[in-house]
Formats: C-alpha cells, sequence, structure tokens
C-alpha cells in the first residue's frame, strides 16, 4: 500500500489503511518520542496519543512538503504537551548536581551507537532533554523553543548550554570523546 492509498484510506476509516500507516512510522516516530521522555512507557503513551492527534487531523494534511514530517511535528508537539502536564521538574537541577566546566573536547557522536546515544540522552534532566531535542535535533531556533514552552530567550539557551556541557560530562565519563 502506498503512503497516498494509506492516507486516502485512513480518512475513509478504513482499519487496514489505518494499521498500515502506523506500522510504516511507528517505528521512527517512537524513536522521536524517546528523546523527549523518561521511560519506554511515557514514550509509548507519547506515540499514541500523537497518533490519535493524526488521525484526527488527517484531513488538515493539504499533501505539502514530506508526510512523515507532518507526522514528527505533531509526535514532537505530543511530547511537549506531555512534558507540560507532568512537570518532571521541566527547568530545575541543584546547580551541585551539574559540572558547570566547559571542556576543550569534542563529542565524537560517530563513535555512538544510536541506541547508546539515546540512553545518555535519556539520562538529560528533563528541561535540558527537551530543550536539546529542540534545538539540536528538531531544529527550532531558541526563539521558537521559548514560545512553544513559555520560557525566555535565555533560559532555552542556557538549558541547551548546560545540556550540551552535561552530555560532554557523560560522554568522557564512558570515554568517548576526543581530546585535542
Amino acid at each position: 500500500m502506498t503512503e497516498e492509498e494509506m492516507i486516502a484510506g485512513s480518512l475513509k476509516k478504513d482499519e487496514k489503511a489505518q494499521k498500515a500507516l502506523y506500522t510504516s512510522l511507528s517505528g521512527k516516530m517512537m524513536g522521536v518520542a524517546l528523546r523527549y521522555c523518561n521511560s519506554q512507557q511515557e514514550a509509548e503513551d507519547v506515540l499514541q496519543n500523537g497518533f490519535i492527534k493524526v488521525f484526527g487531523k488527517l484531513k488538515s494534511y493539504n499533501g505539502e512538503g514530506v508526510f512523515e514530517g507532518w507526522v514528527r511535528r505533531i509526535i514532537v508537539n505530543t511530547a511537549l504537551d506531555y512534558i507540560r502536564k507532568s512537570k518532571n521538574e521541566r527547568f530545575h537541577m541543584d546547580v551541585n548536581e551539574v559540572d558547570y566546566l566547559l571542556a576543550d573536547q569534542t563529542i565524537i557522536l560517530e563513535a555512538l551507537a544510536a541506541e547508546d546515544l539515546l540512553k545518555v540522552i535519556q539520562e538529560l534532566p528533563a528541561g535540558y532533554r527537551t530543550v536539546f531535542n529542540l534545538f539540536a535535533i528538531e531544529g527550532y531556533s531558541h526563539k521558537e523553543i521559548a514560545e512553544e514552552l513559555g520560557v525566555t530567550v535565555n533560559t532555552s539557551k542556557s538549558q541547551y548550554s548546560r545540556a550540551r556541557t552535561f552530555l560532554q560530562k557523560k560522554l568522557e565519563d564512558i570515554n568517548i570523546t576526543s581530546s585535542e
């Protein structure tokens, strides 16, 4: 079944088309959800709620742009909604818990398997993880992040900087950085 057939069938509430659409994108979208969530269970909830929104908003998809990108945006927004509702220490972390020393080392992401990198990202405090994902992975600007999360641009920049420092420290701890 082609993407167009899955979309058309899903609009007609055809369960086979809906299942095919879900199956074709759920793996990639689970990866997106996992980057924002603390656990597999939370990510599964975000994924499920995200696809409910996808099917509910499907008639608004106008065919412009890549369908997968449209779905990704919905999953990201669903994850952000979840984070807002859960308020799991979103933007708070004790200063003593973070090593703010900026290293002169460069992170070698190529040395990590995707699964290992995901595990390290999931160790970030929720606020750091959210801003890091939005800025570094999804390509949002700090202004867009601030508007989306209801924080200042400086908070977004600070959270991103702290996330990078936290990730560098974690990667140094497991000897996955380069020393120049």
